[in-house]
């Protein structure tokens, strides 16, 4: 396929953006990026940063999420309109009047995007690949409604065969449940289980080995819609339409590239020059210059994801619940929301946001400086006396930087203690989280899925997206054991909210608000949802010049 280099650029804040090294050609006169890629059906897509690896059993964050989207294909896909779970690779599926097996008749046109055949098999291999320790995967939890998956992963059973997931011939895929798992469909949909290619990732290597060369540019070989045809580091991703994808003739798009675009405001300087059709952010001090300008392109809706702290209880006057309920209780939630974002978001005292799948956590966390002050006294440190030094870390963000500098205040104001703010450049930022190099760290939590089960599993004991070190064995038999069982949706619920308040309690993270999703979108763009996971479809995105002319002569 022909490659579609994005064209030369224009605007008055265009050499800004060539000189912090966007540009992928000269800039000088000509058609800008978007009204290029309208004609000739490219999107460019800002996000946020450059990703950690493409690797769906190890990698973690949303930047990935977005392009792994486009390069690989689960079982299942979302409706975007609706979430509900719609046929991917899997044509159709049983599920037994028991809700404990599932049967998956997987499309026999489905290949791989070097022309392989795609089947059941594969899905055997690559989940067995994500259950194995080495691999560090951070997710390998979301196996575990699977039979015998936990035990596999912990080492309690070596044998794959006992694990519930057989291919009963090429085309048919069975898995096994522990327990009725309301959500299972949902999870298939998410990266951590899909399928991998495995002739191509024992060829860079050993298949629990990380961060060998099969996601690389040339080397990558997913089913998605789409298939990587190049990566410049710090510079862009771009994916091209894959031949020989089930359903490539419904495909829209012929390229996306995704922009590492940390710096929002240089973002948003991107969009207004015509290199971006889509925003990962948009800053705080240009929400209400859009607002005004009322012409369509920013779009902010509710988002099912949650804004915290977490808390590194290993360190030695974080361990002391007391001292994490201080710094809880000397946040002013309400000044953040209203005086820091401007956007929308709410105020959050707990970690799952409220009336997720009728959900409503129970919380007694409140603003209160006289009684963090009184426990911050009662641990020890009257008046923030001897408090030992400590740091915030965040990944490089405008947004999160205000947010940081907001409660670095009021912890002077309030508790007279003095905090120090660490920025880091997204891999490096994750690479501290994951090995606990932190005090407190910046987090969110963007739900995968839609079930409160989405936020309260990631605390379990060692689960690999807790980084906190903190451990309730109470609470995991609660959400593994206790809310699997509960004979009705709502003895479900009543469960969970046991759960949290252990977790509140205890104070391992700080939750600060929910998310609103904010974005600046090109009027040309179609077919683009607005649901609660803000998560596209890019095979069914297309782009419509009138649209973008239209909007212009407005």
């Amino acid at each position: 396929m022909k490659q579609t280099i994005p064209p030369p650029l224009r605007s008055a804040s265009v050499l800004t953006v060539c000189l912090l090294g966007f540009a992928l050609g000269a800039c000088g006169s000509g058609e800008n990026r978007v009204t290029a890629g309208n004609r000739d059906g490219v999107l460019h897509w800002g996000n946020a940063s450059e990703p950690q690896g493409l690797d769906p059993h190890i990698a973690t964050g949303v930047p990935e999420h977005k392009i792994i989207m486009a390069l690989m294909e689960g079982l299942v896909l979302k409706d975007t309109t609706t979430l509900e779970p719609i046929p991917g690779v899997a044509k159709r599926w049983e599920i037994s009047d028991d809700g404990l097996v599932y049967t998956f008749y997987l499309r026999e046109n489905a290949r791989w995007s070097n022309g392989d055949p795609h089947n059941a098999h594969d899905y055997v291999w690559s989940w067995w690949r994500a259950l194995q320790p080495a691999l560090g995967n951070l997710y390998a939890y979301m196996y575990f409604p699977i039979k015998n998956a936990q035990a596999y992963y912990e080492g309690k059973i070596s044998d794959f065969d006992q694990v519930g997931v057989k291919a009963l011939d090429d085309f048919t895929l069975q898995v096994s449940l522990n327990d009725p798992t309301p959500y299972f469909l949902q999870l298939l949909d998410h990266y951590s289980l899909f399928p991998v290619h495995r002739p191509t990732i024992e060829k860079f290597g050993a298949p629990d080995e990380r961060g060998t060369r099969w996601t690389f540019e040339g080397n990558l070989v997913g089913n998605g819609a789409f298939q990587l045809e190049e990566w410049k580091i710090n510079r862009y991703v771009r994916v091209g339409r894959n031949p020989y994808y089930w359903g490539a003739g419904d495909v829209k798009l012929n390229q996306i590239y995704f922009y590492p675009t940390e710096n929002i405001t240089t973002e948003e300087r991107m969009f207004r020059a015509g290199q971006l059709h889509y925003t990962y952010e948009v800053p705080v001090d240009k929400v209400a210059v859009y607002q005004e300008k009322g012409s369509g392109e920013l779009q902010i809706y509710p988002y099912l994801g949650s804004y915290f702290y977490r808390f590194n209880t290993r360190v030695e006057h974080l361990s002391d619940r007391r001292v994490r309920r201080a710094l809880a209780m000397a946040v002013d939630r309400q000044q953040i929301t209203d005086q820091v974002l401007k956007a929308g978001q709410v105020p959050s005292y707990a970690v799952t946001p409220p009336d997720t799948m009728g959900y409503f956590p129970e919380s007694d966390l409140t603003f209160d400086p006289d009684k963090a002050r009184a426990l911050l006294t009662e641990a020890g440190y009257p008046d923030g006396a001897g408090f030992p030094k400590t740091e915030i870390l965040y990944n490089t963000s405008e947004e999160h930087r205000k947010v940081a500098v907001a409660i670095q205040q009021m912890w002077k104001q309030y508790l007279n203690i003095d905090v120090t703010l660490l920025n880091q450049e997204w891999k490096v930022y994750l690479d501290s989280e994951t090995n606990m190099d932190y005090e407190i760290s910046r987090a969110s939590w963007i739900g995968d899925y839609v079930d409160p089960n989405n936020f309260l599993d990631m605390w379990l004991c060692n689960g690999g997206n807790n980084r906190t070190g903190w451990c309730n064995p109470e609470y995991d038999r609660l959400v593994l054991e206790a809310a699997p069982k509960a004979s009705s949706h709502e003895e479900r619920l009543e469960i969970f909210k046991t759960a949290e308040k252990m977790l509140l309690a205890d104070m391992p993270v700080l939750p600060i608000y929910i998310y609103t999703s904010k974005h600046l979108i090109n009027p040309a763009i179609r077919n683009f949802p607005k649901n609660i996971l803000n998560q596209p479809s890019f095979k069914d995105i297309y782009l419509d010049p009138s649209a973008a002319r239209v909007a212009e002569a407005h």
